[in-house]
């Protein structure tokens, strides 16, 4: 008999020191809402398939003949650079991550200002490193600035 009011004495104790539950029925209703009340969050999905041409590169527009890019199911990357042709793997990773392999390219040469405006466009492309969409635009990332992108129909 002493033996079941020690242990009835000790419950409430032990309900309140067992990690993760709850002490009282105030408390659990509390974590249950606390739980429904949590945003799911869904990673976004890259674009694949889509062809986009450039915007602008730090806020500074492209004029004249744009450069664009576009990545396949099998994360090919292809694209006009300003002057010549290029191809890449790119890979969209999780949390909006981009990573985007050495560049196969054509060697034409269109004059010093388009070529330096086609170098400065694959550098971004090449260091980009996150990805988001934002308004129907394909945003690239990276240590050499941001590009934006338009859908191309």
């Amino acid at each position: 008999m002493l033996g079941a009011i020690a242990l009835a004495m000790a419950a409430p104790a032990l309900a309140q020191t067992r990690p993760g539950k709850p002490a009282n029925a105030a408390q659990e209703a509390r974590e249950k809402e606390r739980q429904t009340n949590v945003p799911q969050q869904t990673e976004k999905q890259f674009p694949v398939g889509t062809t986009w041409v450039a915007v602008s590169l730090n806020d500074k527009p492209y004029t004249g003949d744009r450069p664009g890019f576009s990545l396949d199911s099998q994360y090919r990357a292809r694209g006009f650079g300003m002057c010549n042709t290029y191809s890449a793997t790119a890979y969209p990773l999780r949390d909006q991550g981009f990573a985007v392999g050495p560049l196969a390219m054509t060697k034409k040469d269109c004059g010093k200002q388009v070529m330096a405006a086609e170098r400065a466009f694959l550098i971004a492309l090449r260091t980009a490193r996150k990805w988001d969409l934002v308004n129907g635009q394909l945003i690239l990332t990276g240590g050499s600035g941001t590009l934006r992108f338009e859908r191309v129909l």
